[in-house]
């Protein structure tokens, strides 16, 4: 299954210069949040994908405006293709707003998922707006890792943990791609192809 993983900044090759044809092959778009309504909608349109996300820290617009024809996987597990997708949008609190935890909030979240994680006999992908702390994270507040993803992570043992919140612009040492044991952490920053077997 190939799999269009985006997140946060808006990729021109996707919309500015899109041209027919573009997403052919593409079988599933997961996003990572902070992107436009009318973005991910114009994308599950011209590419005929399901299109699966979670809330970043600035999407508060959502709630008015979600985007048309993709699914909001927040807390939930779905299973597409024998895929199990396990989503948990939101960054650590850093001001008043939506879409955003204190540890003690997000270990609550993943503690509500214990009896999905059962019945689903674990998870294949996770998608989250925040990385896992130590995992692309960086030392400020606003764009520090959750704790609570690393026992997630351990207990787990994903195949893929896809995230965004932290662009790759920020630094030339900003890494796409991660290994943690069995899990490969891959920052969704505007976009990336992923072949999932």
């Amino acid at each position: 299954m190939k799999i269009l993983l985006i997140s946060d900044e808006e990729s021109p090759y996707l919309c500015e210069h899109f041209q027919p044809g573009r997403l052919d092959g593409i079988d599933l778009i997961l996003s990572c949040g902070d992107l436009a309504p009318s973005y991910l909608s114009f994308l599950v349109t011209m590419g005929r994908a399901p299109l699966l996300y979670v809330h970043g820290n600035h999407d508060g617009r959502y709630a008015k405006t979600p985007p048309e024809g993709c699914e909001c996987i927040e807390d939930t597990i779905v299973n597409i293709g024998g895929l199990r997708i396990l989503g948990l949008g939101g960054c650590q609190r850093y001001r008043p707003g939506p879409h955003q935890y204190t540890e003690a909030e997000m270990e609550r979240r993943i503690r509500r998922l214990r009896w999905q994680l059962w019945k689903h006999g674990g998870v294949d992908i996770v998608i989250s707006h925040a990385p896992v702390r130590g995992y692309g994270d960086r030392d400020t507040m606003v764009h520090r890792g959750f704790e609570a993803f690393l026992k997630l992570l351990n207990t787990y043992k994903p195949k893929y943990w896809v995230y965004g919140h932290v662009h790759m612009s920020y630094s030339n040492n900003q890494p796409r791609v991660l290994q943690h044991g069995a899990t490969t952490l891959i920052n969704a920053c505007e976009r990336y192809i992923i072949d999932v077997n």
